[in-house]
């Protein structure tokens, strides 16, 4: 994961619990404000019920995602970053708990006396006794939330999940996290946990000969423009009043023919988007002329097929709170191949 700018940490700060808007959820059986993730509910309801006191669960995780404007169908994919050592992060830290919260989480845990009398004395020195808090700082009520780790969904199994190792730690309302911390909730991360919900079309071309062409006969390539156009995710964490808006937009289509013995129009094989254009669609009168985008095979597929490879770039950007402008994430790509039958051209001598 990049580096996080020192601006981009001191964005988070919380909002006063009067301001979450309140909705008719259950509250969870162990009362963390996490737990699973989903689409927020309509008319920009957070998820969460709270008694007055500032105590609040969450049906639904801390950070939350509106996918209104993703790309959505049996034909779409998630991009995977173009960079090779970039990917979003597999866990993060966020607020969890509040103070009444994080007693009824933890006590039972030292009542069971299956973590050892040494590591349970440590840790109620450390939340109760005052080495880190006093009575789990059940007298900040309202002011603030214990923060712990959370796995992102899907990545359950990614040794990036370990990374998160910090214990249990208290962050005032309006404060940023501690600077040690690089995994703490920032709009940036934000934007990076979207990255990972953008869903963008298949990338099946037309072709034209389509399934069947011949040797040294150009085909044509080209996609359905309707389909290509920006998609976005919002992540947000209601508890904070932090968002950020992550948007994908394609730049070009890049054509492998599934064989070295064939030559791609252009050579790079990389078709740039320009406006509304993918490649050009084939028009009667126009087999002479060299395809802007396209592919010619050299060589028959003999009994097989080529596997002809079409994958799409898209650049990705973000904006989020107290961001003024949007900012770059690395490069998505997303493709996927198609058989193409190659014959050589029959001649017959009368």
């Amino acid at each position: 994961m990049p580096a996080l700018s020192t601006g981009s940490r001191v964005l988070i700060s919380s909002a006063l619990i009067g301001s979450i808007c309140l909705c008719a959820a259950p509250a969870m059986a162990d009362n963390k404000i996490g737990g699973g993730t989903r689409t927020p509910p309509p008319n920009g309801q957070a998820h969460g019920d709270t008694d007055g006191n500032g105590n609040l669960s969450a049906t639904a995780g801390v950070v939350v995602f509106d996918r209104s404007k993703n790309g959505s169908g049996d034909s779409t994919g998630a991009v995977t970053s173009a960079s090779s050592n970039w990917t979003p992060p597999a866990c993060y830290y966020a607020p969890k708990y509040t103070p009444d919260q994080l007693q009824k989480y933890l006590e039972p845990i030292w009542n069971a006396e299956s973590t050892g009398p040494q590591w349970d004395a440590e840790q109620r020195d450390k939340y109760v006794n005052g080495g880190e808090a006093k009575d789990f700082n059940k007298a900040k009520t309202g002011k603030g939330y214990w923060w712990d780790s959370y796995v992102t969904k899907g990545r359950e199994g990614d040794p990036g999940a370990l990374k998160c190792t910090k214990g249990i730690f208290w962050v005032d309302t309006g404060t940023p996290p501690p600077a040690d911390v690089p995994e703490a909730i920032t709009p940036e991360i934000l934007a990076q946990l979207a990255y990972a919900e953008i869903r963008v079309p298949s990338t099946k071309v037309d072709l034209a000969p389509a399934g069947t062409t011949k040797v040294n006969l150009p085909t044509w390539a080209w996609l359905d423009t309707a389909k290509f156009k920006p998609v976005s995710v919002t992540a947000s964490v209601p508890l904070l009043n932090v968002s950020a808006t992550t948007t994908a937009e394609p730049v070009s289509l890049k054509i492998e023919a599934g064989t070295a013995d064939a030559t791609t129009y252009p050579a790079s094989g990389v078709c740039e988007i320009v406006g509304d254009r993918i490649g050009e669609a084939y028009a009667k009168g126009k087999a002479k002329q060299t395809p802007p985008c396209g592919v010619k095979y050299l060589r028959s597929s003999g009994d097989g097929s080529f596997k002809l490879r079409a994958t799409v770039t898209w650049k990705i950007h973000w904006t989020g709170t107290g961001v003024a402008a949007a900012q770059d994430l690395p490069d998505g790509t997303f493709g996927a191949e198609q058989d193409v039958v190659v014959q050589e051209i029959q001649s017959v001598n009368r």
